[in-house]
């Protein structure tokens, strides 16, 4: 059964540097401790990508995949991937189109977790808790901002997921997956209006969606 471990606030403070959770579960003798985060939560296309890491050593300039520029995340990555315990699950659109994102976001999170090459003996876990784990747990609020862990399993995600759909652009390169990677923008709007959606857009998402109703009755019209 996993059991909740929530420090106390003079245990633990937000401001008290990115390593103050790790350092508190090991005082508690709560170690190997896995980070777990996602990327793509938010996009209309492409998969949604799961990292969990181990951290066996500081790595220092850790933060929020979304604050770090393009060249530093992949700088931070390969420290990461040389030197923490790393493990990736890919769920691709139609998995979420069946599941919905959130229960495979949690589903992700899990199998991340269980695919570590070490036993974690706690996991914290970015936004939402996951029931399941096979170890002690504890959802942090924008974890990706306060605890390393979770900031490198942030990292991992964006990363991959960002190269993975630089190359679904040049399998589709109508629809400027290198510049948006899937999320909603103006030109993404105008390119689903022009062409419909490709095979790797969530189909249960509304903009994506909407644009398949219009284009079935356009079809339905002429």
């Amino acid at each position: 059964m996993t059991v909740a471990f929530r420090p106390r606030p003079s245990v633990v403070r937000r401001d008290s540097g990115l390593y103050a959770y790790e350092r508190a579960l090991a005082r508690r003798g709560l170690t190997p401790i896995a980070g777990v985060d996602e990327a793509g939560r938010g996009a209309c296309a492409g998969p949604l990508v799961v990292a969990a890491v181990v951290l066996r050593k500081q790595i220092d300039g850790l933060a929020d995949s979304k604050l770090l520029s393009p060249a530093v995340r992949e700088r931070l990555y390969a420290r990461i991937v040389d030197t923490a315990y790393v493990s990736v699950v890919t769920i691709p659109p139609e998995e979420i189109d069946a599941r919905g994102l959130h229960r495979s976001n949690v589903s992700g999170m899990r199998r991340a977790v269980a695919r570590l090459p070490c036993d974690p003996a706690y996991v914290l876990t970015d936004g939402f808790p996951v029931p399941g784990l096979s170890a002690p747990s504890l959802a942090v609020w924008k974890g990706d901002q306060v605890a390393a862990c979770v900031a490198a399993a942030s990292i991992v995600a964006k990363v991959m997921r960002d190269r993975m759909m630089v190359s679904l652009d040049a399998e589709y390169p109508s629809y400027g997956f290198a510049d948006h990677k899937g999320y909603v923008t103006p030109g993404h709007r105008l390119a689903l209006e022009t062409h419909g959606p490709c095979p790797h857009h969530r189909y249960s998402f509304v903009t994506v969606a909407r644009e398949m109703g219009e284009n079935e009755m356009g079809a339905g019209v002429a």
